[in-house]
């Protein structure tokens, strides 16, 4: 294996420019010439395409080589990861070569429709599998960057603290131009977060909570800037909703975000029915992403169709809107070149790929963006929680008898069908609900590890499991409830009041 090899070897010579650059070139030789996984005739020649992709990451990391050119290679080595799954049925795993029975039989026609199994967009999750959304898959197909652990310590280091439970397991997995955001940082320069909730009832559940709980987060470490937007205005479109209703759930759910903990003097709450008629400034950005987006590609990337209000088609630049500092002259005053950071759920993403190609043609830099995966329904991870399903949601009103309930009713279990099935064989962590809320809400990492193996070897039954769980929401929603009892009326107009924030740019 030349490549494990030249890896080893490049160790060595770190210090060598001559030899690191000779060697790199013998290594993008040689990748170069592996294209992707259309040409694997065999489970085990796309196998070794995999290890020699590894590789090639490895050495462009290593080389500090063009960021452009290391998420290029980490894009087709995810790609040539989703085309080994399909081909054997298995995730790649380095080390343990496919064995010669590993070919997944050839269904017909239904092989093509592989790729539409998960719909994600704006409006609408849903998979087939019950370990939900195949997410190396929708980073292929979406064109954003994985969120490796080389990130994750690059992260670590510029903030100076240890990186939030949801960047350890992988929840917040996907970026785009993160490591720009981080650039910027160790140059002293200053950026802003930008995250929002489009408020279709008045009581919010446990799932609209993480890019919340995320965004404080970053706010808290890295010190800047925050603005939340919530977008009544596109309930009011999409929703049989009244207009003025569309505004109460705005002001209700301002208040379940405000007991999140956010700096009332770093954070600006708006509603986009209140805001958009207050700034010019921000009207003004909204028609100039309108004038550089044509029909065809909103209807290309949102799927509107003939029968859609004009309304829906030119809502994505309101959504883009607050990607641009001169969006917020209160805060930012007439500065147009700060860099925007969004954290947010990747069925939002297609509202941020439309963002990113307008910035440079009316002059703004492009918004960064941090994916999160999707918080699942009780009843399983084919689709998201649903506000609109009160037994697929624990909310965020629910009483400790209720979150009981929900779990110990609805909560999808992993487990066998008896006892003894399971303390033989054992549970399966990976479709099991109250695993998967386990990983958002639980802290200690090693005491999750001690449960996925307990309850993965049969030592801990689905019960005990959800015990654990119903045991970690109560005090937790308790809590919630107990903050959002403290946000007044005044409270709420504190925050949504456009006024200066305190940072330093």
């Amino acid at each position: 294996m030349l490549f494990r090899t030249c890896h080893i070897y490049l160790c060595h010579v770190f210090g060598n420019k001559l030899v690191l650059s000779y060697l790199w070139g013998s290594v993008k030789k040689m990748t170069d010439c592996q294209g992707d996984g259309e040409g694997a005739n065999s489970p085990m020649e796309l196998y070794e395409k995999l290890n020699a992709q590894g590789d090639k990451v490895r050495v462009l990391n290593t080389a500090k080589a063009e960021r452009a050119e290391i998420d290029a290679a980490v894009q087709l080595l995810l790609k040539l990861k989703v085309d080994y799954k399909q081909m054997t049925g298995q995730d790649y795993k380095a080390g343990s070569p496919p064995s010669e029975n590993s070919v997944v039989p050839d269904n017909g026609p239904a092989a093509d429709d592989a790729n539409d199994e998960d719909t994600v967009d704006p409006w609408n999750v849903s998979t087939t599998s019950a370990k939900g959304v195949d997410y190396d898959k929708l980073i292929v197909r979406f064109g954003s960057s994985k969120i490796e652990k080389e990130l994750v310590d690059r992260i670590e280091k510029v903030s100076g603290q240890k990186p939030h439970r949801f960047l350890r397991r992988g929840i917040f997995f996907s970026h785009r131009d993160m490591h720009q955001v981080l650039d910027a940082c160790e140059k002293q320069k200053s950026f802003y977060l930008y995250t929002g909730r489009g408020p279709s009832s008045e009581a919010m559940h446990v799932g609209h909570l993480i890019p919340f709980i995320f965004t404080k987060w970053l706010q808290d470490v890295f010190d800047i800037p925050l603005v939340i937007q919530l977008t009544d205005d596109e309930k009011y479109l999409w929703k049989d909703l009244t207009i003025e209703d569309c505004h109460h759930f705005a002001v209700e759910n301002a208040k379940d975000i405000i007991a999140c903990g956010f700096d009332v003097n770093k954070t600006f709450i708006f509603s986009d029915l209140d805001y958009m008629g207050a700034s010019p400034e921000f009207y003004r950005n909204v028609v100039k992403i309108q004038k550089h987006v044509t029909f065809n590609q909103v209807k290309g990337i949102f799927g509107f169709t003939d029968s859609d209000c004009i309304g829906k088609i030119s809502f994505p630049a309101i959504q883009a809107a607050p990607s641009f500092s001169n969006s917020f002259p209160q805060i930012f005053g007439g500065r147009k070149d700060i860099q925007c950071l969004i954290p947010c759920a990747i069925d939002q993403d297609p509202y941020f790929r439309m963002t990113r190609d307008v910035a440079p043609r009316i002059g703004y830099p492009k918004p960064a963006l941090l994916h999160s995966t999707f918080f699942p329904a009780l009843q399983g991870a084919q689709t998201k929680m649903s506000a609109s399903d009160a037994n697929s949601s624990i909310f965020l009103t629910d009483t400790p008898k209720q979150i009981k309930n929900k779990v110990n009713k609805h909560a999808f279990s992993g487990g066998k069908d008896t006892v003894e099935e399971h303390r033989k064989y054992g549970g399966n962590p990976d479709v099991d609900v109250s695993f998967m809320y386990l990983t958002f809400f639980l802290e200690d990492d090693e005491q999750l590890e001690k449960i996925r193996q307990d309850y993965s070897c049969g030592a801990l039954l689905t019960g005990e499991l959800k015990k654990i769980l119903i045991e970690t929401l109560q005090p937790m929603i308790a809590q919630h409830q107990e903050r959002r009892k403290q946000v007044t009326d005044e409270t709420v107009k504190q925050f949504m009041t456009p006024r200066p924030l305190n940072f330093k740019l």
